[in-house]
């Protein structure tokens, strides 16, 4: 039996729709600018035909589930949503075909990747690692998986309201690189394992929160998303 130093911290973890038993978290991957409007307004237009999807990761210990409210991050006056459609990978794959990707999909979560832009911009102009503007603790926001094995997404409305304003509104459609293309393309890096989870990119309208707000989010057929903004520590 193996002792530690001092207690491990438990697996991350997420409800399972219509289940008692919890998805295990493995890794959390995220895709960058995958909606051509977002990525304008990033001021980073992408040119599919020249360039290929590129990924960013979190701790899974950013995970934080729907419903709860979470502080205001220290060291951040631009603290961003984004609202986003969640693929949970249920089966092992390596260098998969776009083609086999369904086999590896075990369901689907509506989520939210919390940003501290001010420094996630001043990382990207600088040519420095994202991570203090994105792995951010209590950041990746997401419902409970639901179910769908061998499912492709292809469409569906996605939508955000702070305070019952609507902020973003798009349809799953238009992302840039698909499904299939994003398994089978991040695929091609790593050995895609049950419990990985991958958000797939966001909408224009991305924006600041402020202590106090309500975030209130939906992917059309999957799950509504919802987080509370709190004081800062």
């Amino acid at each position: 039996m193996t002792t530690y130093l001092f207690q491990p911290p438990a697996t991350a973890s997420l409800p399972i729709r219509g289940k008692n038993e919890r998805f295990p978290i493995n890794r959390l991957f995220f895709v960058g600018r995958n909606y051509h409007a977002h990525a304008v307004e990033m001021g980073k237009p992408v040119d599919k035909s020249v360039e290929r999807p590129f990924y960013f990761t979190k701790s899974p210990q950013t995970l934080v589930d729907s419903g709860a409210t979470v502080a205001y991050p220290p060291e951040t006056t631009n603290y961003h949503f984004e609202m986003e459609l969640v693929m949970a990978i249920g089966q092992a794959g390596f260098r998969v075909s776009a083609e086999q990707a369904h086999e590896l999909v075990y369901g689907y979560a509506a989520g939210l990747d919390m940003t501290r832009r001010d420094l996630q911009l001043v990382a990207r102009d600088k040519g420095r690692p994202w991570d203090l503007g994105k792995d951010v603790e209590q950041s990746s926001v997401c419902t409970e998986i639901v179910p769908m094995q061998g499912v492709i997404i292809e469409q569906g409305a996605i939508a955000l309201e702070v305070n019952g304003e609507t902020k973003q509104a798009s349809n799953v459609d238009k992302l840039i690189w698909n499904v299939r293309e994003i398994i089978a393309d991040l695929s091609l890096f790593y050995h895609l394992q049950p419990g990985d989870l991958i958000y797939t990119g966001t909408p224009e309208g991305v924006n600041a929160v402020r202590p106090g707000d309500q975030i209130t989010g939906r992917v059309e057929g999957v799950a509504e998303v919802a987080l509370t903004v709190g004081a800062a520590e």
